[in-house]
C-alpha cells in the first residue's frame, strides 16, 4: 500500500457539491492499494499514520495519536500509475475496486481502533480534494 501524507491546517473532500469529509489541523492521507496488498498491510499503514511524528511541539515531534488530531483518508488508485513508458499511465499495478475498497476501509478501521478521529472521501467517486499544507510537509509512505 502507498500513501501520500500531508500535514494540514485544514482539508476537505467534496462529491457532487457536497462536503463528505472535512478536518481542521491533522493529516490528509491519499491512499493507494496495489494488487499484492492485503488486510495486514492495511493495518500497518493505519498504525503508521496514527504514529507518524510530523507535528512539531516544544517537546519534540508528535503524532496525530499523541495530539488527538484527525486524519482525512481519501482513496487514490492513481498512486499506482506506471508512467515509465509512453504518454499514458498504466494502471496494471493498482488493485481492482472490489479489492481496494475493503482495504482502504481497513486502514480507516485501524485508525479508529487506535482512537483516531477519521473522515473519508467516497470510494470510487469523482472527488474534489482541498487542503492547506502546513510546513510544507508531504511524505510518501509505502508498506
Amino acid at each position: 500500500m502507498r500513501a501520500v501524507v500531508t500535514r494540514v491546517s485544514q482539508a476537505s473532500v467534496t462529491v457532487d457539491g457536497e462536503v463528505v469529509g472535512e478536518i481542521g489541523e491533522g493529516l490528509l492521507a491519499l491512499v493507494g492499494v496495489g494488487r499484492e496488498d492485503d488486510a495486514d498491510r492495511a493495518r500497518v499503514l493505519g498504525r503508521k499514520l496514527h504514529e507518524l511524528r510530523v507535528f512539531p511541539t516544544d517537546d519534540g515531534a508528535r503524532s496525530v495519536g499523541d495530539l488527538g488530531l484527525p486524519v482525512l483518508v481519501v482513496s487514490q488508485f492513481t498512486l499506482y500509475a506506471d508512467t515509465r513508458k509512453g504518454r499514458r499511465p498504466s494502471w496494471v499495478d493498482a488493485a481492482p475496486g472490489e479489492v481496494a475498497g475493503p482495504l482502504v476501509a481497513e486502514v480507516v478501521a485501524e485508525l479508529v481502533r487506535r482512537g483516531t478521529a477519521v473522515q473519508t472521501g467516497r470510494f470510487g467517486a469523482r472527488m474534489s480534494v482541498a487542503s492547506v499544507n502546513e510546513g510544507p510537509m508531504t511524505l510518501q509512505l509505502e508498506v
